[in-house]
């Protein structure tokens, strides 16, 4: 566990520097977004890593590993969003941004820490293919909740699906890290 908490936080951390960089080109420009388009923007990314792993042929020089930070980033934004509300101007600087990202982080890790409690990292001996496909359900659940106005009976709300993602896509970056070596 402490491998994986170490492993997790340089994941995090790569993905917290790539947030941080674009709030400086950008600003906070995604506080804009309503969370059907960040779902889309997420669905789109899934996707696109699913083609990368069916097709040999690649005409764009971006590979998986970008993708699940953007879907990493993507899922914490929509925490964010779902936390303050979506706004109709840029109403966050650098730092408020960062100390939000920070803060669904934070309950990400929890929520990590107590599953590879209870499930024993069962994840380390998934397939990347098969997290993807986990990630691609999420993001049809969290539409079929959104198209049913937020409203749930027995499932998981929008939060618990984000959070996953980002531990999923955390999870997937980890795998190919040990890949690649």
């Amino acid at each position: 566990m402490e491998k994986t908490l170490e492993q997790y936080q340089s994941v995090i951390s790569e993905c917290r520097t790539l947030f941080e960089k674009k709030l400086q080109d950008y600003g906070a420009a995604w506080r804009i977004l309503r969370m059907s388009s960040l779902t889309d923007q997420i669905y789109i990314k899934a996707n696109r890593i699913r083609s990368l792993q069916e097709n040999s042929e690649r005409k764009i020089d971006e590979g998986e590993e970008s993708e699940f930070i953007g879907i990493i980033n993507y899922s914490l934004i929509a925490l964010i969003q779902l936390e303050c509300g979506i706004a109709n101007q840029i109403d966050f600087n650098v730092e408020k941004s960062l100390q939000e990202f920070d803060k669904q982080v934070n309950i990400a890790i929890q929520l990590m820490q107590n599953k590879n409690h209870d499930y024993g990292e069962a994840w380390r001996e998934m397939r990347v293919s098969s997290i993807t496909d986990l990630i691609l359900q999420k993001v049809l659940r969290i539409k079929q909740i959104e198209d049913n106005k937020g409203k749930t009976i027995v499932s998981e709300g929008l939060d618990a699906n984000y959070l996953d993602m980002v531990n999923y896509g955390v999870f997937a970056l980890i795998l190919l890290k040990k890949i690649r070596k």
